[in-house]
């Protein structure tokens, strides 16, 4: 699968883009918003790993500017019965220059027409405020928020933090795009 946007290139993931996702992994891993998410791998054996299954999958897509061979970061999508969970990562170099935006629009769009995909639904911290403006301009809606930790502090105490359950009903916003 291979879209093309206004300045994007989205295919799908391939074993190979594991440097790639290393890349990104760590980047992610350095930010103050990694406290929010499942820890990702740092070895260069897990991350192939990983990269392959997710490759396999279908729904972990790399994202690159048309005329750079370097990914951005990546959108993918976990199939729940009738309904597609959304997530991302970009690696921090390229935030706030709409890349996520406008890739997300054209994945939604694509699996909206491919699967007839209704109903697209997120997860995300509430205080991490990019993201959560990110789903808004998507078309997404907070339903729900629940307490959640992944990662531990220094002492091995639980950060916790509240988690947001969003939900998108497609047609409400894909088709105004």
């Amino acid at each position: 699968m291979e879209i093309k946007t206004r300045r994007l290139y989205i295919r799908n993931l391939r074993p190979t883009d594991w440097l790639q996702m290393k890349n990104i992994f760590v980047d992610f891993n350095n930010s103050k918003y990694a406290i929010y998410d499942t820890p990702l791998p740092m070895d260069d054996k897990n991350i192939k790993e990983l990269t392959g299954k997710f490759a396999e999958s279908n729904l972990f897509y790399a994202i690159l500017r048309q005329e750079c061979p370097e990914m951005l970061g990546y959108v993918c999508f976990h199939k729940n019965e009738d309904k597609y969970d959304l997530g991302y990562c970009f690696h921090s170099k390229n935030h706030g220059e709409g890349y996520a935006l406008e890739s997300c629009q054209a994945l939604m769009e694509y699996l909206q027409k491919q699967y007839a995909v209704k109903i697209f639904t997120a997860g995300t911290a509430m205080e991490n405020t990019p993201s959560c403006n990110l789903l808004s301009k998507l078309g997404f809606e907070c339903k729900s928020t629940e307490i959640l930790s992944f990662h531990k502090d220094s002492l091995g105490n639980e950060i916790r933090f509240q988690g947001g359950d969003f939900v998108c009903l497609v047609g409400l916003v894909l088709n105004e795009s």
